[in-house]
């Protein structure tokens, strides 16, 4: 059994988490120089020695452990996480019995009561993300929660925890069967690529699902696509698959071309007439204004933060003015969507940046439809940095 630290709450911060904030911070511990190892479960307390809330040390960025109880006597063994587990998959019933979409979140950190953990299903397999030491410690307790619990072929999973957040390159298989690469998905019955054995990106973001669904169904058909940042394609796949006359994917890492060329090849898309650009978006933006490019749909989905050799991009500082160059390039009465999954603010301040843009580039705007996290992505109110994803389709009217 992993050992217990009692650690004492300062005033300031003891309302918060009695309000079910489940992150722990270390500017809110008195004694957060007891934490030595990682894994150590922790016992939460304010001043007086009340009891607050149980959890475990695990450093992230985001902060130094997770509270995972707020019942003193509940212990952090294998039939607490499995109870956690059984939960959420039950939760996800209609996704598994949906045919048309055999990828999606089946566990989501805090959300669904244990942060720092995520597990995602891709077609009979489990992808599981450790995003500290602290939960990976939890390792045996939780794969067998799953063997326990849940049918699979074979289990992966992606260690996310190294220095800076880097991640950590290991085989990914667990056990089970290894899968076939790639491994083909289905998601509203588009087909992706995804390699679960490969870095902590598989091919396709699964939070983005009900907005690529809005574009192919909605704002594709007849339209000219710009993609940027396009990572390998699914925006684009998306409109291509809605009608759009021709789309131009736009990355900077070279791996994202051939990443692109096979996603359309899934789908029976001709690759050869879409484009497909190996480039710095800050530069393809320059490039189009000096072409007199314009297109009809224009999907802005930045990481939150990014570094070219000569741009850096950090969505809290520079989104406005990102934004700003793409209205430039976007055809009057043209659509931009412009998403962010940075979780250091929220929708009404990313609104403000969407204002900020128009202004600068003297144009007016619309906001047609605005999305979040989908349902499988589950977060709780007391926890709003885990609703980090923002998206606007936005037309612009002058």
């Amino acid at each position: 059994m992993n050992q217990t630290v009692k650690l004492k709450v300062k005033p300031a911060h003891v309302k918060s988490l009695k309000a079910g904030y489940p992150l722990v911070k270390k500017e809110a511990i008195l004694n957060w120089r007891d934490l030595k190892k990682e894994g150590t479960v922790i016992e939460l307390v304010d001043e007086k020695g009340q009891f607050l809330g149980k959890g475990y040390y695990g450093l992230q960025n985001k902060g130094c452990g997770w509270v995972l109880t707020r019942n003193p006597k509940e212990e952090m063994n294998q039939p607490f996480f499995e109870k956690k587990l059984k939960v959420a998959i039950d939760a996800r019933k209609s996704f598994f019995e949906d045919e048309e979409t055999t990828a999606f979140r089946v566990f989501n950190g805090e959300g669904d009561g244990i942060g720092g953990l995520t597990i995602d299903f891709f077609d009979g397999y489990f992808l599981i993300n450790w995003y500290s030491e602290g939960i990976y410690r939890f390792k045996e307790e939780i794969v067998q929660s799953l063997r326990t619990i849940a049918a699979f072929k074979g289990l992966y999973e992606k260690k996310r925890f190294a220095e800076k957040g880097a991640y950590i390159e290991d085989d990914d298989f667990i056990e089970g069967e290894r899968a076939s690469f790639p491994l083909i998905v289905k998601e509203n019955g588009i087909h992706f690529a995804v390699y679960l054995n490969e870095s902590a990106m598989v091919g396709v973001f699964l939070d983005q699902r009900e907005v690529r669904k809005a574009i192919r169904d909605r704002y594709a058909e007849g339209k000219r696509v710009l993609n940027t940042f396009s990572y390998t394609g699914a925006f684009s796949i998306a409109a291509a698959l809605g009608g759009a006359v021709k789309t131009t994917s736009v990355d900077v890492a070279n791996r994202s071309k051939s990443k692109t060329i096979e996603q359309f090849s899934m789908n029976g898309i001709d690759y050869e007439a879409q484009d497909i650009i190996v480039e710095d978006v800050f530069n393809y933006f320059k490039y189009a204004v000096r072409k007199k490019l314009v297109f009809d749909l224009v999907i802005l989905d930045p990481p939150s933060y990014a570094r070219s050799k000569k741009n850096t991009f950090s969505a809290g500082k520079d989104y406005p003015d990102l934004l700003e160059k793409a209205i430039h390039i976007t055809e009057k009465n043209g659509i931009i969507v412009a998403s962010t999954n940075s979780s250091t603010f929220g929708m009404d301040k990313f609104k403000g940046f969407i204002k900020k843009a128009f202004h600068q580039a003297g144009a007016e705007y619309n906001i047609l439809e605005e999305f979040r996290l989908p349902p499988d992505f589950k977060t709780i109110k007391s926890y709003k940095e885990g609703n980090y994803l923002k998206v606007v389709f936005i037309e612009k009217l002058t």
